[in-house]
């Protein structure tokens, strides 16, 4: 079987998902995910996380191919989440002797998944441990996305192993490292992971990028996705960006229509920003895409534009979903505009302005509610709202 080789003596043994529909039971995943795990094979002998516990078969022939009758000393868990850590009892069961490696966060967590207590060794920041020629550094990043999440920094080779941090969706088909890969094809399954997994913590990943900043890291081994040796300043970029709400021109329009006309002012609206030049323009029909690949274009542009069909006195439901998560996620610095309809009574735009208020947003221009279908004085509002929009844009 092959072996795959960060560097010597340190290998991949993870393993690919192309069975999943949704991740955490909740993001689509058309490209599938891959579960990263590693192997240090020193004097010592580490094991960085483990995988979902479906793969548990594989993932121990993976191991067992570059350990044969070999012992592990430690396994070092870096997160917690049950997709890591899922296969922690099959390794007790296979390596009783071993040593859990985490920080005053992680045992509980242990304990309570896992019924484990016993074994155990705290890490703190800054903490060593020697391998033999190899040695990791530990550190904690709170919150990145869950609260226990730390690092580990392998000196020798300069190789960050990033728990969640700096991954993406989609299985590693045949390339491994990210100089052997189509980037282009990873760059949407990165931003939608960021953005849906780590978005809400970006404050939390702004710290953690700054806490790190002093190491002299050559390669990042995260737990989905590529590993990166070649464009690590690819992925810090990206993730440094993303956490800041660093946005590009252009606009995301979001709508909820039960009969059309909601949606013929959204229609109208884009059509408008495009002959105003906003080139970058995205147009969703709430009830057909999923939340994910919407949140993720509201963190790439700058402007939202949000419609509702009134629906029992409220906003239409999956519109009314979509900005309970964006508000949930604390998304910052966007340009907001509202507009909807109704046919006997409002709610729509009426709660949609309750979400602007909670949002904090700038609001470019009043709201655009139209009874039944749209009639002229409305679609000139519609215009003046996507030319409000453009001119905050350029003024951005």
């Amino acid at each position: 079987m092959h072996q795959i080789k960060l560097a010597d003596d340190i290998f991949y043994v993870g393993v690919n998902d192309r069975k999943t529909h949704l991740f955490e039971n909740y993001w689509p995943l058309p490209h599938g995910m891959a579960y990263n795990s590693y192997l240090i094979v020193d004097e010592k002998v580490a094991l960085m996380d483990t995988v979902e516990r479906t793969f548990i078969d594989e993932y121990l022939s993976n191991i067992k191919n570059i350990l044969g009758d070999r012992k592990i000393d430690y396994l070092v868990i870096n997160h917690m989440e049950p997709d890591h850590s899922g296969a922690i009892r099959s390794i007790v069961a296979e390596y009783p002797d071993i040593t859990f490696v985490g920080n005053k966060k992680t045992f509980p967590m242990l304990e309570n998944f896992y019924q484990i207590k016993e074994n155990i060794l705290e890490v703190a920041d800054g903490d060593e441990l020697p391998l033999g020629k190899n040695a990791l550094q530990f550190y904690t990043i709170p919150m990145v996305h869950w609260p226990e999440t730390m690092v580990s920094f392998e000196k020798n080779n300069g190789i960050l192993f990033s728990a969640d941090a700096f991954g993406t969706f989609g299985t590693l088909d045949g390339g491994i490292f990210d100089d052997e890969l189509n980037l282009s094809f990873y760059e949407e399954e990165m931003m939608r992971y960021f953005t849906n997994i780590v978005g809400k913590y970006s404050p939390h990943t702004q710290r953690a990028m700054q806490k790190l900043s002093g190491l002299d890291i050559k390669m990042i081994a995260a737990l989905h996705g590529p590993i990166w040796r070649s464009h690590t300043d690819y992925v810090l970029s990206r993730y440094d960006k993303w956490s800041s709400y660093k946005t590009e021109e252009g606009v995301v329009i979001v709508y909820g229509s039960m009969y059309g006309n909601t949606e013929k002012m959204a229609d109208v609206i884009a059509r408008q920003l495009a002959v105003r030049g906003v080139k970058n323009i995205r147009v969703y029909d709430a009830s057909k895409t999923h939340q994910s690949y919407i949140i993720s274009d509201i963190f790439k542009y700058k402007g939202f534009i949000v419609g509702s069909a009134a629906y029992n006195n409220e906003m239409f439901p999956t519109v009314e979903a979509l900005v309970t998560k964006i508000e949930h996620m604390g998304i910052k610095d966007h340009l907001l505009g509202v507009f909807g309809s109704f046919s006997w009574n409002g709610g729509g735009v009426k709660n949609l302005m309750k979400f602007a208020e909670n949002i904090k947003w700038e609001v470019v221009y009043e709201p655009v509610e139209e009874k039944g279908a749209l009639k002229a004085d409305k679609f000139q509002m519609c215009i003046d709202l996507a030319n409000a929009m453009a001119d905050r844009l350029r003024e951005e």
